[in-house]
């Protein structure tokens, strides 16, 4: 059995050249925001969830990207109602939500 029953991993890699990728824009501030709803519905923690910062997922032409494991599903993500649709729906009730997913 996993440590997390769900550990999700948020590209926030900025590029030196400035060209376009997953952590321009406010993917910082979404990632924070994950974080704190995660923590303030008591989501987080061990048999639980883990949010982290990852970097180049080398899927830049995609983002902003996050992927939840186990189930290694990859979403795409633009503002606050996304990320509490993947709570809602992904983390607590197991349904990947297919409007965000990225093959």
């Amino acid at each position: 059995m996993s440590h997390f029953q769900h550990h999700v991993f948020f590209c926030l890699n900025q590029r030196e050249d400035g060209a376009l990728c997953c952590g321009t824009g406010n993917t910082e501030a979404l990632f924070d925001y994950m974080k704190s709803r995660i923590k303030a519905e008591k989501l987080n923690g061990e048999s639980k969830t883990r949010v982290n910062r990852a970097g180049c997922f080398d899927r830049c032409g995609e983002g902003p990207l996050m992927v939840v494991y186990p189930e290694a599903v990859w979403y795409t993500f633009i503002d606050r109602e996304d990320i509490d649709e993947i709570i809602e729906s992904h983390i607590k009730q197991g349904k990947v939500v297919e409007r965000l997913k990225v093959e």
